[in-house]
């Protein structure tokens, strides 16, 4: 068959393309524009925008020759740039509404398991409208709703856990860290999947992939800290009221847990596992004897402990850029005569160079808290300690010896950079 497959560049989306591409089909991998389409694709990927694409006359096209159409894009968190109403809700039912359109029977929906209206959040009411447009199409369809899915790599929550289970002296959770999940390993559903879209023992049907074992929290943070062969540590609960403080920074600020992850996180991942047997024959594989089956491996390690360094990086030089244009204002009255006589130039141009240096420091500051360009945006950051560099050394060429080491520290920072 010749399947669509939408969000094929995330965790679920790269697992199943190369499933499905083993097992004969032809996938054409919807990615985000801009994004690698996957390596070794026969078919051709198509960009699409899940922002914009909200009406069926832009899915006509893509749907010439497709068989049948697999949507597993989403996002946890809606942002600026990321309109989560229109990912998840809009753009979906625009697809549908097309496939009916176009004669596109077979679609297959990648929703959650916690994308109930009782767990409140934009994420399970968005995925839930979606899912009930289809239920009411008259589509072949089948919705697929996993509770945690672990698979050899990591993406999200589970990376985030690994994460956790990581790191130094002791093992921070949510309150008693009692949150229950149900991990179901990707292989199983890619399984589901294939089924869906090669048969017709789950059409019209609700399918809610869970493993055999109902975890807390707790337990699986615990179970990776072993698996990733590290020693026992403490777990420390932290009050949930600090949680949802620190989670409503992150909304603002960015960071590895949102308010959306921990609220869907407390609504609860667990579904009926014998229900899921009995719809697919699938005997899932438990969690411990999948880590058990995969162990892990140097890269494992290394992955969850800089898990936190590159967000500690960012505001770590975002703090210093500040610092450094306002300590640099402060000081005008002082530098701008030296400036100007050690190069000399009229005072006015010396201050209006150094206020724009400043100014320049500030900006990095801000970019950096916005997570602008972030490739970009450090080729500025080390043009400009580049050129800070170079004039101190033309003009104090001291400064490379003295005991504080002002310019040498400029090394270590390019390389946080």
């Amino acid at each position: 068959m010749r399947v669509l497959l939408l969000g094929a560049g995330g965790f679920i989306g790269r697992e199943l393309f190369a499933a499905l591409t083993r097992r004969g089909h032809r996938v054409v991998a919807g990615v985000r524009e801009g994004a690698p389409p996957p390596p070794f694709a026969v078919e051709r990927a198509i960009a699409i925008d899940m922002n914009r694409d909200t009406e069926p006359g832009t899915w006509m096209p893509r749907l010439a020759g497709i068989d049948a159409v697999v949507n597993c894009a989403g996002v946890l968190q809606g942002t600026r740039a990321q309109s989560i109403d229109a990912i998840h809700r809009q753009a979906p039912i625009a697809l549908f509404e097309a496939c009916e359109r176009a004669g596109v029977r077979r679609v297959v929906q990648i929703s959650a398991i916690s994308a109930e209206r009782s767990a409140g959040t934009a994420y399970a009411l968005t995925k839930l409208a979606a899912d009930e447009h289809l239920r009411a199409s008259t589509l072949d369809w089948v919705v697929v709703r996993p509770s945690l899915v672990h698979a050899r790599g990591a993406y999200g929550g589970t990376a985030l856990m690994r994460a956790l289970a990581a790191l130094p002296f002791a093992i921070p959770v949510p309150g008693e860290g009692g949150q229950r999940f149900q991990p179901i390993h990707m292989d199983d559903v890619t399984r589901v999947v294939a089924m869906a879209i090669e048969g017709d023992g789950l059409l019209r049907k609700t399918i809610d992939p869970v493993g055999p074992d109902v975890l807390t929290l707790r337990e699986i943070l615990a179970d990776y800290r072993r698996w990733l062969g590290l020693g026992a540590a403490p777990v420390v609960s932290i009050p949930r009221g600090l949680v949802r403080i620190a989670t409503g920074f992150a909304d603002r600020l960015g960071g590895p847990l949102n308010s959306t992850a921990l609220a869907q996180m407390e609504h609860g991942n667990t579904g009926d596992y014998e229900a899921f047997r009995a719809a697919t024959g699938i005997d899932a594989v438990s969690w411990q004897a999948t880590l058990a089956a995969n162990p892990a491996h140097v890269q494992d390690r290394w992955h969850a402990r800089i898990y936190f360094v590159r967000p500690l990086l960012r505001w770590s030089l975002a703090l210093l850029w500040f610092a450094s244009g306002f300590a640099g204002l402060d000081g005008l009255r002082e530098w701008t005569p030296l400036f100007a006589a050690a190069l000399g130039l009229p005072y006015a141009v010396a201050w209006a160079a150094l206020i724009g240096a400043c100014l320049l420091d500030v900006a990095l500051a801000c970019l950096l808290a916005r997570r602008w360009r972030p490739t970009t945006l450090a080729a500025i950051q080390v043009a400009a300690i580049a050129a800070y560099t170079a004039i101190a050394t033309l003009l104090w060429p001291s400064l490379w010896l003295e005991s504080l080491g002002p310019l040498l520290k400029n090394i270590p920072i390019v390389a946080a950079v």
